[in-house]
């Protein structure tokens, strides 16, 4: 910050005031178990770990929550679930994957044992209901990211 000018600003309370900008830069790799996830979606396959007492994670865990063992076994499950929680979005942020309003759902994939959070295109509010069935929405181009799934949308009635 050498030859930087620090702008301070004189209140008319007596304070003074000046900008901060906070920032974390750094990267995460993602290890084997995110990268053979976000592998699996660019295939278009959702892959979660399963656990000894057979409960399955997706997005998959590393470890078992409740004995801290290691999770290697690998299944697959469907595209296609249940909502069984979720938020209204009225106005997209410019990074979203969807620019008009949406939901934002846990979902419990077919198959899985832990709900997933992701985006749901609905037409509005009403149309969004704790059980109603979603299926997953691929974006065209094959990524390893979780916008590989572009979103979810209502299925049947």
């Amino acid at each position: 910050m050498a030859g930087d000018k620090l702008q301070v600003t004189f209140e008319t309370d007596g304070s003074l005031s000046a900008p901060l900008t906070l920032s974390y830069p750094y990267n995460r790799t993602l290890g084997t178990t995110y990268a053979r996830f976000l592998s699996s979606l660019a295939d278009r396959r959702i892959e979660g770990t399963k656990a000894q007492d057979g409960r399955v994670f997706v997005p998959p865990a590393e470890f078992d929550p409740s004995t801290g063992a290691p999770l290697n076994d690998w299944v697959q499950v469907g595209d296609s679930g249940t909502v069984v929680q979720w938020s209204w979005q009225p106005t997209p942020f410019a990074d979203n994957t969807l620019d008009e309003p949406f939901a934002w759902a846990l979902i419990l994939l077919d198959g899985a044992d832990v709900p997933m959070l992701h985006a749901v295109r609905a037409s509005s509010v009403a149309d969004m209901a704790v059980g109603m069935r979603v299926k997953a929405v691929w974006a065209d181009e094959r990524i390893p990211e979780i916008t590989a799934i572009r979103c979810f949308e209502p299925v049947g009635g």
